[in-house]
């Protein structure tokens, strides 16, 4: 067994697989870019490395670093986690080249798996059923109308290089077909460096079920059940559960069989998934779709309820770790098990927390983790890579965090599930939690009527952006607080309201929501029995109460709890999975700027790097008029003008690094 080993990853995934080597008494290495220099998992490895910039290609990605890195710290495996190096052949070969195992497959087997085009025709030979359709090398544009023709509509254009969704096409009928394949080759291109194309059917309805296998080098190979993940946005996962409901017992054998025949038909040694489509108005007929030569994202859920009959594993969630197999396996053990020692015992069910605002079409988001709340349940697993202070930027992934619920059966699990959500509060980075807790309580999750357009279907059902008077009210009431002197009043006039003859006098602020105007909130008394008034809103009864990072409150005769951080002139309020970022406003900018339809300041939609900016101070604009881009995580967004006008200040240049909701330009209208 090794007695080092270093992991070639960040963030939770890093986490993750460090609680399992402490557990296994192996010593880990972390390694971290310059922006990662706070990050957890270098706090939680027993040794960190530095291995570059921030840029992933100058770090994550740099196989000459992380062998390095691995070579000088005395590290005999590699464990590449999931993104970046994690499949790379290239990285397998330098590893074995340098000494170190590989914790993953051979890369040979990476290769097989990684062109979609050859891994079809592999899994297509060993008896494994592909989606109908031509999925050969070098198709011409001709190749794919005929192929279309025969495939019959709605097709499917699918690059053959890379993955989450980027260059595929949904085409319904003949006369969007070549625009269609033009735009597939240039975002492939664009993303991959590949514009070679595959076409196939386009399954109605489809659901996303994948089948988890576990391989060793004595040519043992077993699948431990699926798992479904058909709730998506933007083609990637966010809530994944196993079992799937609509399986039975004979097709779950099926699809595990073909999973296992497909890593047979190409060596396949370690945790590896092979993932299907399904359609939902068909579920006995299954089509491979691709092989994740990995661990991946959702494999808790597998953990939670695969029970070993041999093991005597206990039930309820104690389960198999997948990292430590693929120890095992990397270290030349045998499988302790075999296929028929497998079983699933209750359901589980995964919720990822991404650094991103579903209001502003998952736009990712940034900032410094002001205070940060995790569940504390039975049943309930957190895998996270956040901790207070971390600065959550453009330059990785948003996503942060994972919730995984176990119980007996479906409808319990959504309900912990729920339940955990509920508690979890990021304060100081936007985040979708409460749109998970949404999703979780629709009415067609709950009865397992799932595909992957449901969520874009939903969306707009599913966002709540509105901000209710009891959270103003609580930041103004934090803001009385913080102006009342602490020990006993020895001058009237210290209070926050002064002193008057009669009545207390009012306390005012104006407090504004991004998104939203500003509002003004009217407080007097002191803050355990005061007076609130939220905009035009009669006074209420209310009180504040704060204990560390919490706020308790009363508003209106309801009483409410709160994660609670304050950054300068920001309130940060959380509650029930929802987050508010309560400003307060300097009177004199309220009213030079209203909104920015007359004329405020444009912000930065997210963190990222202005790409292109289109227009210099005392340009003249049109409504909608694009100013700025800016690119985060390879997504790019287009600040607009929000009326005619002219572009009066300018605060940013073409190369600039922004922070969400940074200044970019003004623009005044017109009419002033």
């Amino acid at each position: 067994m090794f007695h080092t080993v270093l992991i070639a990853n960040r963030g939770e995934i890093a986490v993750r697989i460090i609680r399992t080597l402490r557990a296994m008494g192996i010593r880990s290495v972390g390694v971290y870019s310059d922006a990662d220099r706070d990050a957890r998992h270098v706090r939680d490895a027993d040794i960190a490395v530095r291995i570059g910039p921030a840029a992933a290609a100058e770090s994550y990605l740099s196989i000459p670093r992380m062998i390095e890195a691995a070579t000088s710290s005395g590290a005999l495996a590699i464990h590449p986690g999931y993104g970046f190096l994690a499949e790379n052949a290239d990285f397998v070969r330098a590893c074995t080249d340098a000494g170190l195992v590989f914790i993953g497959p051979p890369a040979a087997a990476i290769e097989a798996m990684g062109d979609k085009i050859r891994a079809k025709q592999t899994v297509e030979a060993a008896g494994v059923p592909v989606v109908p359709g031509r999925h050969t090398p070098g198709l011409t544009n001709s190749d794919l109308v005929a192929a279309a023709g025969e495939i019959g509509y709605p097709v499917l254009l699918k690059p053959s290089a890379g993955g989450g969704g980027k260059g595929m096409r949904e085409v319904t009928d003949q006369t969007a077909l070549a625009e269609a394949i033009a735009g597939a080759r240039r975002e492939a291109s664009n993303a991959f460096g590949d514009d070679t194309l595959l076409i196939e059917r386009l399954v109605q309805r489809p659901r996303h079920i994948e089948i988890q296998l576990l391989a060793d080098q004595h040519g043992t190979v077993v699948h431990l059940g699926e798992r479904e993940c058909s709730l998506q946005r933007r083609h990637q996962k966010i809530i994944e559960e196993a079992p799937s409901v609509l399986l039975d017992e004979a097709t779950r054998d099926r699809m595990g069989n073909a999973a296992v025949e497909a890593a047979r038909a190409v060596g396949y040694t370690g945790a590896g998934t092979v993932e299907f489509i399904v359609s939902a108005d068909r579920p006995a007929e299954f089509f491979f779709m691709e092989m994740n030569t990995r661990l991946q994202v959702e494999h808790p859920v597998t953990e939670l309820v695969v029970s070993l009959r041999r093991r005597g594993a206990a039930r309820g969630g104690a389960g198999l770790d997948l990292v430590e197999q693929q120890i095992r396996v990397a270290a030349g053990e045998p499988l302790r098990f075999v296929q028929d020692d497998v079983e699933l015992i209750g359901h589980a069910v995964e919720a990822r927390i991404y650094a991103e605002d579903p209001a502003r079409g998952f736009l990712p988001t940034g900032g410094t983790v002001l205070a940060l709340r995790e569940p504390d349940q039975p049943h309930i697993r957190v895998d996270s890579g956040l901790r207070e202070g971390v600065a959550v930027g453009s330059d990785y992934d948003p996503m942060l965090a994972k919730v995984i619920a176990w119980a007996p059966d479906r409808a319990t699990a959504l309900g912990r599930l729920d339940s955990a959500l509920a508690e979890t509060a990021v304060l100081g980075v936007r985040t979708n939690i409460a749109f998970l807790r949404a999703l979780c309580s629709d009415p067609d999750v709950v009865a397992g009527n799932l595909d992957t357009g449901l969520v874009a279907r939903r969306v707009a059902a599913l966002i709540r952006d509105d901000v209710p008077d009891d959270v103003l009210a609580a930041a103004a009431l934090e803001r009385l607080n913080d102006l009342e002197p602490r020990g006993p009043v020895t001058d009237p006039f210290d209070l926050p309201g002064g002193w008057r003859v009669g009545e207390p006098s009012w306390a005012s602020w104006l407090m504004q929501v991004p998104g939203h105007d500003a509002v003004e909130v009217r407080v007097r008394g002191r803050a355990a029995a005061a007076e609130v008034a939220v905009g035009s809103g009669e006074p209420v009864s209310a009180s504040v109460e704060r204990t560390g990072s919490a706020l308790r409150t009363s508003y209106a005769g309801r009483t409410h709890s709160y994660a609670y951080a304050e950054d300068g002139d920001v309130v940060w309020l959380g509650r029930d999975g929802r987050t508010w970022e309560v400003r307060e406003q300097e009177r004199l900018a309220a009213a030079r700027h209203d909104t920015t339809a007359t004329g405020g300041p444009l912000t930065a939609p997210m963190p990222g790097t202005v790409t292109v900016v289109r227009v210099a101070v005392g340009d003249e604009v049109a409504a909608g008029q694009s100013l700025v881009v800016v690119e985060a995580m390879k997504m790019e967004h287009s600040v607009v003008a929000p009326t005619d006008g002219t572009v009066s200040e300018l605060f940013v240049h073409s190369g600039q690094q922004v922070a969400m909701n940074a200044a970019i330009a003004v623009v005044t209208p017109a009419a002033e």
